[in-house]
């Protein structure tokens, strides 16, 4: 039997909001089938870099509180510290930065913020999973002594996964930094000297000190094996500076990538996505192993941006806001979800250039280099969930 996910739009009117129509919403999905009275039920979601304002608007996840609590259950938001070096890579910072950004005791009648993996990423537990990867999984300790976990994904593109959905959300964002740093030790990238202007911002932020920087004199012609281009633009006699990338110290985070003004740092294409992938979702399994029957997953696909929230800032939008998904099969909804992405037309004067279409693969025209598909492939592979599902609409009350 197809898993059902439920889906709603953004059209309101005054006999029902958003915030109605959200419970109304999650309420058809089931989400009181998942909790029971005194149930310390984490609400798992992205609480946005400073500056980054993609992020899902706080009266709206209010509402799912409210609803939680309607169940008698103990809702609580949560997310786990970051492996790059932003506002969120520790516990004060993170909890500031969910304040600021509008996540507090007063607007969520909940226990506000509660970091998963400690002050410093480090409070961890381990789960066996047993898959090709990975044997054991390491995940941010309070969601693993959760009763219930409720996802709260907001839909955009990433660099590394072609897309951000349920499955990252719970894969990426609820493993301690040790888990993060398993996940991503394969990525390694490599800077292209001919456009690097050696500002120092990747190094600044690289929380490996994995990045030097060679001067490089242009009084002289380069040979065949300089390991920089020079371009005939550059006076001689000027020292520049090219950064390098040190792999052996390299933590894969992709902080780097982010934070280069001149897109001069790239990510190496090779066997490393499709094993970064296939590790993310070996993860995921964990996080849910020990929570059958105990978890539910609300996609929001507005403001869907082309890169990831955890940047410091948010880019147009790629596609208009669509709606809502909720489901108890986290592959179905992030399945569902890319499907009402690709039907759309491209927004125009956003990033994407190409596969801007209705029907036209969006996130592989962010991303032409990653197979965004292969998280879902693997993900129904090890039992997560089904690629195949029947969507319900909830359609807005009228008078």
């Amino acid at each position: 039997m197809m898993p059902t996910v439920y889906f709603t739009d953004f059209k309101a009117n005054s006999r029902e909001n958003m915030p109605d129509k959200i419970e109304r919403l999650i309420e058809a999905a089931g989400i009181s089938d998942i909790l029971s009275k005194d149930d310390l039920a984490a609400v798992k979601l992205h609480f946005g870099e400073q500056g980054n304002v993609a992020f899902i608007r706080p009266p709206y996840i209010s509402r799912i509180v409210k609803t939680i609590r309607k169940s008698k259950s103990i809702p609580f938001l949560t997310d786990a510290n970051t492996l790059y070096a932003g506002t969120r890579s520790n516990t004060p910072s993170h909890i500031k930065t969910a304040v600021e950004n509008g996540f507090s005791y007063s607007s969520m009648d909940c226990a506000p913020v509660i970091i998963a993996d400690g002050l410093r990423g480090k409070s961890e537990t381990a789960v066996e999973v047993n898959q090709k990867h990975c044997k054991t999984v390491y995940i941010g300790s309070e969601i693993v002594s959760a009763d219930a976990l409720i996802s709260v994904a907001h839909v955009k593109g990433h660099e590394l996964s072609g897309f951000g959905g349920a499955l990252k959300n719970m894969g990426m964002g609820c493993a301690s930094r040790k888990g993060k740093l398993e996940q991503h030790s394969n990525v390694s990238p490599k800077i292209k000297k001919k456009t690097c202007i050696g500002c120092g911002s990747c190094a600044e932020h690289c929380p490996g000190n994995a990045i030097s920087f060679d001067s490089i004199t242009t009084d002289s012609s380069p040979s065949s094996s300089d390991p920089v281009e020079i371009k005939t633009v550059v006076p001689k006699g000027k020292v520049i500076k090219k950064a390098s990338i040190n792999p052996d110290l390299c933590i894969g985070c992709g902080e780097c990538i982010l934070r280069c003004p001149t897109a001069s740092v790239n990510i190496q294409w090779n066997q490393t996505i499709p094993v970064f992938l296939e590790k993310m979702m070996e993860y995921t399994l964990g996080v849910l192993q020990n929570k059958q029957g105990k978890c539910f997953f609300i996609n929001f696909i507005m403001d869907i941006s082309p890169a990831c929230d955890c940047m410091p800032y948010n880019d147009t939008p790629i596609v208009r806001d669509i709606g809502i998904l909720a489901s108890k099969d986290p592959v179905a909804i992030d399945q569902a979800s890319v499907d009402l992405i690709n039907a759309e037309a491209a927004l125009a004067d956003g990033c994407l250039k190409t596969n801007i279409l209705p029907g036209e693969d969006k996130f592989k025209g962010l991303y032409p280099e990653v197979n965004w598909e292969r998280q879902l492939e693997y993900a129904e592979q090890i039992g997560l969930g089904s690629r195949k599902y029947h969507l319900e609409n909830i359609k807005t009350l009228t008078w």
